[in-house]
C-alpha cells in the first residue's frame, strides 16, 4: 500500500544490522523488522542516516531494502534513497517500490544554499524517480546543513504533487509544526503527513504543535508508539510523565557520534541485533559509556518495566 497524506503513527527507523567484521547480518534484519511489528509499529524507514546507508555499495543498499520490504508484512517501509546522483536514486527508488516499499525518502545534499537551490533540486528528483512515486522530505538542518524556512517546504510540497510527509527535525521545530499547520488553515498548503525525527527528543510537544506521529530510531520505539497514542487520545499528563521518564535516555542517544553506538548497545541488550557493530568508519562504546547507559536502563526502569533488561534475560533463560 502506497504511503499517503494521511499516514500517521509510529514509523521506526531503523539501523541496519552488521556482524562485528562488518558484513550485513540478515538474521538481525529479520528480527528487528519482526520486533517491530510486533510491538505496534505502523511502518519502517531504513537506509536513512541511522541506517548508516553512504557505508553501503549500491547492491548492499538495494539487498538490505529488499529484505526489510519482504519482511515487514503489513507494515509500510520507506526507503531511504538520498544519493549524490539522481541515476542511483533512481534506481534504488524503482527497485524497493517494484519490491512493495510504501514509498521513499529524499533529504538535502549539504552544497544546497539558496532556496531556489533547495526548490529546484527537489522538483528534479521527483522527475528523476518518477511522479507516481510517493516520498518524503527529509528536513534536518543540523546534519545536514540545509535550512528550509516554512514557506520554502510549502513551495516544495505544492510544486511536487507525489510529496506527501514532511520528516521534520529541525532543532529548534516547534514553531516550523505551527507555521506549516497554519498554511493548511488559511488554504495555502495540500494536506500533509508530518512526522518527526531527532530521536524523539521534543516527541511530546511536537504531538500538541499537530505532528501525526514519530519517525525516529529510539532504543524503545513502544515508547513512542505510547506517547503517539496517549497524544492522540488527549491523555496529556500521562504522556508527559511517560515521555519524562525516558528523556535521559533519550538525550544520551542524541550525543553526535554516540548515539548510534548507544542504541546499538541498547538493541543488542535487548536481544534485538546480535552485534552493536558499526560499519567502519564507527564510534565504539568505552566501557565507562556502557556503564552510563546500564544505569539509565535502571533509572527508565522504574517507571516502565520494558527497560528492566535483566528482568526480561532472566525470564527468556
Amino acid at each position: 500500500m502506497k504511503l499517503t497524506p494521511k499516514a500517521a503513527g509510529t514509523f521506526a527507523i531503523a539501523p541496519t544490522p552488521f556482524h562485528d567484521d562488518g558484513r550485513i547480518d540478515d538474521a538481525s534484519i529479520d528480527r528487528l523488522t519482526d520486533f517491530y511489528a510486533e510491538v505496534g509499529c505502523d511502518g519502517v524507514t531504513v537506509l536513512g542516516i541511522l541506517g548508516e546507508a553512504p557505508k553501503l555499495e549500491a547492491a548492499e543498499a538495494e539487498a538490505v531494502a529488499l529484505r526489510f520490504v519482504k519482511r515487514a508484512k503489513n507494515m509500510q517501509v520507506i526507503v531511504g534513497v538520498s544519493s549524490p546522483g539522481f541515476a542511483a536514486m533512481r534506481t534504488l527508488a524503482r527497485k524497493s517500490m517494484d519490491a512493495g516499499a510504501a514509498g521513499v525518502m529524499i533529504a538535502p545534499p549539504p552544497m544546497l544554499r539558496t532556496d531556489d537551490q533547495i526548490t529546484t533540486y527537489f522538483k528534479q528528483a521527483e522527475e528523476a524517480i518518477g511522479t507516481d512515486i510517493p516520498w518524503v522530505l527529509q528536513d534536518y538542518p543540523l546534519t545536514l546543513t540545509v535550512v528550509m524556512t516554512p514557506a520554502v517546504i510549502r513551495k516544495i510540497i505544492m510544486d511536487s504533487k507525489s510529496c506527501v510527509m514532511l520528516k521534520h527535525e529541525d532543532w529548534p521545530g516547534l514553531e516550523k509544526i505551527t507555521a506549516l499547520r497554519g498554511f493548511q488553515k488559511d488554504g495555502s498548503l495540500r494536506e500533509l503527513s508530518i512526522l518527526t525525527g531527532n530521536g524523539g527528543t521534543f516527541l511530546d510537544f511536537e504531538m500538541e504543535r499537530g505532528a501525526d506521529g514519530a519517525m525516529t530510531g529510539y532504543a524503545f520505539p513502544e515508547l513512542l508508539i505510547d506517547v503517539v497514542n496517549l497524544q492522540k487520545q488527549g491523555e496529556r499528563d500521562r504522556a508527559h510523565d511517560l515521555f519524562d521518564a525516558h528523556l535521559p535516555l533519550i538525550r544520551y542517544e542524541q550525543q553526535p557520534g554516540v548515539g548510534l553506538a548507544a542504541r546499538k548497545y541498547v538493541l543488542q541488550k535487548r536481544g534485538i541485533i546480535a552485534s552493536m557493530a558499526q560499519r567502519k568508519p564507527g564510534s565504539a562504546l568505552s566501557p565507562t559509556a556502557r556503564a552510563e547507559i546500564d544505569y539509565l536502563l535502571s533509572r527508565v526502569a522504574r517507571f516502565d518495566k520494558r527497560a528492566n533488561l535483566q528482568l526480561q534475560s532472566s525470564a527468556a533463560g
